[in-house]
């Protein structure tokens, strides 16, 4: 979590400028991946995802909104203006690219690079992003499956379902893992092969939100129903 700004010290000026920098992106970022599962973004909603208080998130969304990166009407919700939209998929590139680039060059585990990609998404010069991604040859996806915006702002749309919405014989690729999910559960998810790019089939549902066991390269694995909604696919 971004440290509070208004506890600095007068004397701190340039660590004020820095997390102001910082917490502008991560609220930004927060805004824009609400957005995609419903639109206007209630304060509530952020408040939540950023675990803050209510008030502090409404204090940042009114910063936001006279720096015209957001719309915000109170009883209405927040939406992202063409500038802010263009900052958070920005930090958002960032982000994917040194995830990325963390596990093929300096062979982090994908359990590992969150964490690290957080801290990173802030400061890499355009330059650097650059050639972070000419050295990865200028990938689609992260190494979660998430797309990565483009320089431009595009992003590779791809229809996904939940493993756990899968109906018996239901064959799929595995597409996409939250990269901000807890570490011990990819940990979990990668020794059963269940890694972005794999493909597997449904051999049986349990009733009543149980197990689901599917086949990964010709052997049965038995999945829980709560970590199944965790995992995103493609249907083939």
């Amino acid at each position: 979590m971004t440290p509070d700004i208004d506890t600095l010290s007068p004397g701190s000026s340039l660590q004020r400028d820095g997390l102001n920098h910082q917490a502008i992106e991560d609220y930004l970022k927060t805004i824009y991946k609400l957005e995609q599962v419903k639109s206007p973004v209630s304060t509530s909603r952020i408040a939540a995802e950023r675990q803050v208080k209510p008030g502090s998130a409404t204090s940042m969304i009114q910063r936001l909104n006279k720096l015209n990166l957001v719309n915000y009407e109170k009883h209405y919700g927040v939406t992202l203006t063409d500038s802010g939209r263009e900052i958070a998929l920005e930090v958002i590139r960032h982000h994917r690219l040194v995830e990325l680039y963390l596990i093929e060059a300096l062979d982090f585990g994908w359990d590992e690079v969150h964490e690290q990609a957080d801290i990173l998404e802030h400061v890499i010069s355009e330059k650097l992003e650059e050639k972070i991604a000419a050295a990865l040859n200028h990938p689609e996806f992260d190494p979660h499956g998430d797309p990565i915006p483009s320089k431009e702002g595009q992003v590779t749309q791809v229809k996904a379902y939940r493993l756990s919405e899968l109906s018996l014989g239901s064959r799929a690729i595995v597409s996409r893992i939250p990269d901000d999910a807890d570490g011990e559960l990819l940990r979990y998810l990668g020794s059963l092969g269940l890694i972005p790019g794999k493909k597997i089939k449904v051999v049986d549902v349990a009733p009543f939100e149980g197990p689901i066991t599917i086949q990964i390269g010709g052997v049965n694995k038995i999945i829980g129903n709560k970590v199944a909604t965790q995992v995103l696919v493609r249907l083939i």
